[in-house]
């Protein structure tokens, strides 16, 4: 027992739901990496992806698992419940796109020269995978806020929202460096630019959040929230009018594929999925807006 006369370990990080979350998604992660390892395999980029998603969030969430039951994550500089509610549910859309991915790339109806091993072990692959995303989603779902709850406010619809626009921005920068030729206008340059400033400004929050440094604002931070998100959805909302302007009309781009372009290769694909991206973050922006100013409204109505 500590000085304080409670228990060095932490039961709950065991016996709760929170924590048969985080031990299933430690059997899930373990699985995932042992099947890939022994026989499933992986080549190329798009399987170093996936194995590298699934080995990091198996590392972080035994961190995670290990901090929490000996309670020594009272000694990070860190909001515990921010960081570990944001990692799920960054977790859970990593291992959502390896789900997608993995699948896609390595696993094929037919069995390679009658030895249907392999295919099968990448059938568990994909399965197990499926199964921690879930596990994943469950742990941001017991750790969302509730009424009469007090909870950081990446537990918030909006703090959660805040990491998948971070993750679609993410996603957006990864499609442009795969050779998009956005630097052949200004208006797709200044698009660019706009998904940039958003995205830094989302993380920058997310990072303060989770460290405990909102107070650096020297504004209060939940108005600081719906001014930037505001100011975020006009900016998106030029951008997604821009964007396909440039990039499909007949006066400044193409608006059909073109013949013979390399598929995984082709510009005109990069830039139709930055569109659909573009659209998708807007439309989590204006959520984010609604919630933010409706969480505003509902904290300053006065008591009776």
């Amino acid at each position: 027992m500590n000085s304080s006369g409670g228990h060095y370990l932490n039961m709950g990080a065991v016996l709760s739901p929170i924590g048969a979350a985080r031990l299933s998604q430690l059997t899930l992660g373990c699985s995932v990496i042992s099947l890939v390892i022994h026989s499933a395999g992986y080549s190329a980029t798009y399987g170093a992806f996936c194995m590298t998603v699934w080995t990091s969030c198996f590392a972080v969430t035994a961190a995670i698992f290990v901090l929490d039951a000996t309670r020594l994550h009272t000694c990070l500089p860190v909001s515990w419940e921010n960081l570990t509610v944001t990692f799920a549910a960054l977790a859970a859309l990593l291992t959502l796109t390896a789900s997608v991915v993995y699948p896609v790339y390595f696993v094929r109806p037919e069995c390679p020269y009658n030895n249907c091993e392999q295919r099968n072990f990448r059938i568990a692959v994909t399965v197990c995978s499926w199964a921690a995303c879930v596990a994943y989603g469950v742990e941001v779902f017991l750790s969302r806020a509730k009424p009469g709850r007090v909870v950081g406010y990446m537990a918030t619809p909006s703090g959660i929202l805040k990491v998948v626009q971070s993750f679609a921005g993410c996603v957006i920068f990864g499609m442009l460096a795969n050779g998009s030729g956005f630097s052949s206008h200004v208006a797709t340059i200044y698009c660019v630019v706009v998904f940039a400033v958003c995205f830094a400004i989302t993380v920058l929050m997310v990072a303060l959040t989770v460290s405990g440094r909102t107070a650096v604002l020297r504004l209060p931070f939940d108005r600081f929230v719906v001014v930037y998100t505001f100011a975020a959805v006009l900016l998106y909302l030029s951008a997604a009018v821009v964007w396909p302007v440039f990039c499909f009309d007949k006066k400044y781009g193409t608006p059909f594929r073109p013949q013979g372009c390399p598929r995984g290769q082709c510009s005109w694909d990069v830039k139709l999925a930055v569109t659909v991206l573009c659209y998708v973050n807007l439309v989590l922006y204006i959520t984010d807006l609604v919630y933010s100013q409706r969480a505003r409204s509902v904290s300053q109505c006065p008591r009776v």
